[in-house]
Order: structure tokens, then C-alpha cells, then sequence
């Protein structure tokens, strides 16, 4: 991902979440790289495999060319319109 600007992650419950210019793109779960069901990601990914990131959580895409610089981030290009802004926190 070292291709890509402003990737950011936080560790959350052991496994890590990984954000592209401030938007959730995936999470890495049990060794796993998983992304976001979107269209645009499906539609780049020539045979989608679906997985579960944790017990009672949606599928996500997993994706095997962890080590393809190309692939990730014409991956995450092709999926940053389609994926939601992250809720604002409210202030107590």
C-alpha cells in the first residue's frame, strides 16, 4: 500500500483497520487482507471470494495479491467514491 497517500489504521480488538484518505477501505483479520462489498471492488476482481471478518459480521472481499502494489491501488481507487464517510463522534 506504500503506493497509495494517506493511508492511515488503528488497531481495534487485536486486528487492524486500515482507512484511505479518511474513509474505511478494510481491515487485515486473522492474517487476512478483506475489503468492503462494493461494486466497483467486486467488478475489478476478476473471481471474488467472500469471507467473514469475525463471527456475525457481514461478508467481506477478501484479497489474495496482498503483495501486487498495482492491484491494491487500483483497488482501492476504483472502491474510494462508493465507500461512506466516517460518522462524526458527537461531543459529550
Amino acid at each position: 500500500m506504500s503506493g497509495l497517500d494517506e493511508i492511515t489504521y488503528r488497531a481495534m480488538m487485536g486486528e487492524f483497520i486500515i482507512y484511505y484518505c479518511g474513509k474505511i477501505v478494510d481491515g487485515i483479520y486473522d492474517d487476512r487482507l478483506l475489503v468492503k462489498t462494493t461494486k466497483s471492488a467486486i467488478a475489478y476482481m476478476s473471481d471474488p471470494a467472500y469471507e467473514v471478518p469475525y463471527e456475525g459480521a457481514k461478508e467481506m472481499l477478501l484479497v489474495e495479491e496482498v503483495d501486487n502494489k498495482a492491484f491494491l491501488t487500483g483497488l482501492f481507487h476504483a472502491m474510494y467514491d462508493e465507500l461512506p464517510m466516517p460518522k462524526s463522534k458527537k461531543k459529550k
